[in-house]
C-alpha cells in the first residue's frame, strides 16, 4: 500500500499541470450535480493546508527570518506590486466598479501557491525558504487580505473584514500551525511516513476543490461569455508579470538560488483559497480572473523554468556576476 500510494503522487506530481485544468472544465460539465457540494470546500481547504505545514520545521521558519531581505523582498513583490498591477489591468479595462477587477486584485493578495515548492526544487532554488515563505504568508493572510482589499476599494465593495479574518483563521491559521505543531513533534518524520496517503488524497483534495468551485461559477461565465475574449488575455498578462517582477526584483542579488525561489513565488499563487474567498464574499464574477488562472499558472511555471535555466547558463549571467553559468545553477 505504501509503495503503491507514493508511485500514485508521484504521478499526480508529474500529471498536476493536466489534472488541474481537466478538473476546471469537469466542474463546468458537472455543476448541476456539483452546486450542493460547496460545504466541503473550506473542510478539504483546511486538510490541503495542513498537509503542505507538515514539511515546514521550526527550524526552517528560523531560517527564513535569518534571511529578511529575500522574505521582505518577496512579500512586497507578490502583495504591494502584482496587486497595483493587477488593479492597473483591471481598471483599465472594465472601469473600477467591475467585479473583475477586484478579481484580478484577489489573484495577487492571496498567499504565497504551495506548488511553487515543486518548482524551486526543479529549478534548483531555496526550497526551505520557499516553504518557510508560503507558511509565513499563509499565517499572515487574515491581515493582509482584508487590508489589502480596504486599501484599493475602501467602501465600494461591500466585505465584512472580522468575518474574513475568523474564517482564514479556520482555514489557514489553524491548520497551518497543527501542521508545523505534527512535524516538530513527529520530529520531521510525519511527512514521509503520512506521503502514501497524504500525499495523493491533498492533491486529489485539490482537484476536487476546483471542480466544486467551478461548478459554483459556471452558470456566470456562461452569461459573461462575451468578456472571456478580454479577460482572458489580462489574465495571462498578469500571470506573465507575476513572474517577471519577481524575476526582475531579485535578479540583483546575485544569488541564483534565491532568484529562483523569489521568481517562482512570485508567479504562483494559491488559487485555491482565491475561489473559496471570491465565492464566499464577493460577486459571482469576481472568481473568474480566479479560475482562469488556474489554466495559466502551471504552464508558466514551465515557460519559466526552461527561460530561467537558458538565462543561468547565458552570456549574460556571467557579464553580471563573473562566475561561469555552469557551476551556479545545476539542471
Amino acid at each position: 500500500m505504501g509503495s503503491f500510494g507514493i508511485r500514485l503522487n508521484a504521478w499526480i506530481e508529474k500529471y498536476l499541470s493536466v489534472i488541474v485544468p481537466v478538473s476546471l472544465i469537469l466542474g463546468f460539465l458537472l455543476s448541476h450535480y456539483m452546486n450542493s457540494w460547496t460545504a466541503a470546500v473550506p473542510l478539504l481547504f483546511a486538510y490541503l493546508t495542513f498537509v503542505m505545514a507538515t514539511g515546514c520545521s521550526f527550524g526552517q521558519i528560523r531560517e527564513a527570518f535569518q534571511m529578511p531581505l529575500p522574505m521582505a523582498l518577496t512579500f512586497v513583490l507578490s502583495h504591494v506590486v502584482a496587486p497595483a498591477l493587477g488593479y492597473a489591468i483591471g481598471r483599465t479595462a472594465f472601469g473600477a466598479e467591475s467585479p473583475y477587477v477586484v478579481g484580478f486584485v484577489l489573484f495577487a493578495i492571496i498567499p504565497l501557491g504551495v506548488s511553487s515548492v515543486i518548482w524551486v526544487g526543479l529549478s534548483k532554488g531555496h526550497v526551505p525558504l520557499a516553504l518557510a515563505m508560503i507558511v509565513i504568508d499563509s499565517a499572515l493572510s487574515p491581515f493582509v487580505i482584508p487590508a489589502a482589499v480596504e486599501l484599493f476599494f475602501g467602501e465600494a465593495i461591500a466585505f465584512d473584514h472580522t468575518k474574513v479574518m475568523l474564517d482564514l483563521v479556520k482555514i489557514i491559521v489553524v491548520p497551518t500551525i497543527l501542521g508545523v505543531l505534527v512535524n516538530e513533534l513527529s520530529r520531521q518524520r510525519f511527512k514521509s511516513w503520512s506521503a502514501p496517503v497524504c500525499g495523493p488524497t491533498s492533491k486529489l483534495a485539490l482537484a476536487v476543490v476546483v471542480m466544486i468551485n467551478a461548478a459554483a461559477i459556471e452558470p456566470y461565465v456562461v452569461q459573461m461569455k462575451s468578456d472571456m475574449i478580454v479577460v482572458i488575455p489580462l489574465v495571462v498578462l498578469l500571470v506573465i508579470l507575476s513572474y517577471l517582477i519577481g524575476f526582475a526584483g531579485s535578479v540583483w542579488l546575485r544569488k541564483p538560488e534565491l532568484v529562483i525561489a523569489i521568481t517562482y513565488s512570485s508567479g504562483m499563487r494559491n488559487i485555491s483559497l482565491g475561489l473559496v474567498l471570491a465565492l464566499a464574499y464577493f460577486e459571482p464574477l469576481t472568481a473568474v480572473p480566479v479560475v482562469l488562472s488556474i489554466l495559466i499558472q502551471q504552464p508558466m511555471a514551465t515557460l519559466n523554468h526552461w527561460l530561467m535555466k537558458k538565462y543561468w547558463r547565458s552570456s549574460l549571467y556571467t557579464k553580471l556576476t563573473g562566475a561561469p553559468p555552469a557551476e551556479q545553477v545545476r539542471y
